[in-house]
């Protein structure tokens, strides 16, 4: 039997970009088969949430346990869990169902900064769902509100080796991978976080398995289309890992990654506006009419400390930074 089943344990986004909407869409331009169970429902559009209803967390592990009670699950993909008592309920779920693979996407802060989920949801999340975790996927807020949930060291990041760090101290916590996204705080040329917009250069995201750190290198896009690149980055790992005919996940994560990171970046790439404020990334880039033959940009790395300048260095004498 053909397995890309991903499950979706997710709040809708009403506007579509992202959610439970623009999960399914990258996980259909994948060519997996995605089920869902809600968490939330929200009044959204490209200009902000206005409102949001919960689900019951009795209902969402019914819901979850329509899915893989008949069709079966290969990949659980979890998003905005709205409120402590499903965070609970879900890690239970996933316990029953024998902790399948699990891509958790802390959906706790807003673009704005404001925090989504009561700190008693964090702690639910932290503590009940991260040993069940294969990859978290934080942002970089998000990682530092589980830092300071857990009574952590949680410094600004100034820099690349800050975010090695962060992750470094995330998978501490028990996922087996974390994934930190560096796309809300772009680069400069020599590895410290940018302040300016004419200095955004290079956009990283690292991948910590407990003994290295991968990093996922891509040049800064400066664009206005990127409502849902976190949920869709996580979505597009996950279908990559089912995907994957390698039985190893110690070999197939990263190479997952890795795809993923392309995924987003040719979205981000080929979206188009819609709406008013921030318009979704082009999910559907490989597919139909607007398909185009695009190359990436991106570069994969072991890291060392320092060696992101020694990089910057040589591919200045190379002439490869295109400046």
């Amino acid at each position: 039997m053909d397995k890309r089943r991903v499950l979706v344990i997710a709040g809708s986004d009403s506007s579509g970009g992202a959610g439970l909407e623009g999960d399914q869409k990258v996980i259909a331009a994948h060519g997996c088969y995605a089920m869902t169970a809600t968490t939330a429902l929200t009044a959204q559009n490209t200009q902000g949430v206005s409102a949001i209803h919960h689900v019951p967390s009795d209902f969402v592990v019914k819901q979850i346990d329509a899915c893989i009670g008949d069709i079966g699950v290969d990949v659980v993909k979890i998003g905005m869990l709205a409120s402590a008592e499903t965070a609970d309920a879900v890690a239970d779920a996933l316990r029953r169902h024998g902790s399948p693979t699990t891509i958790l996407d802390p959906v706790m802060v807003s673009t704005s900064g404001a925090q989504l989920l009561p700190n008693i949801a964090v702690l639910n999340l932290r503590t009940q769902l991260l040993p069940l975790t294969t990859i978290l996927t934080p942002n970089i807020p998000e990682a530092r509100l589980l830092l300071k949930n857990a009574e952590l060291e949680a410094p600004e990041t100034k820099s690349l080796d800050d975010i090695v760090n962060i992750a470094r101290t995330l998978q501490s916590l028990g996922p087996r991978y974390v994934l930190v996204k560096g796309g809300h705080l772009p680069l400069t040329k020599d590895g410290r976080i940018s302040t300016k917009d004419a200095d955004h250069h290079t956009v990283v995201d690292v991948l910590y398995d407990g003994h290295q750190a991968l990093v996922y290198e891509t040049d800064y896009q400066s664009s206005k289309n990127t409502h849902g690149t976190g949920c869709s980055l996580a979505s597009a790992v996950a279908s990559n890992i089912v995907l994957s005919t390698n039985p190893d996940l110690n070999n197939s994560i990263p190479n997952a990654v890795a795809n993923a990171c392309r995924y987003i970046e040719a979205g981000i790439r080929t979206g188009f506006p819609l709406g008013h404020g921030s318009g979704p990334i082009n999910h559907f880039h490989s597919l139909g009419t607007r398909a185009l033959p695009l190359e990436s940009n991106l570069r994969e790395w072991v890291y060392e400390k320092g060696g992101f300048e020694e990089r910057m260095r040589k591919a200045w004498t190379q002439g490869r930074l295109g400046l």
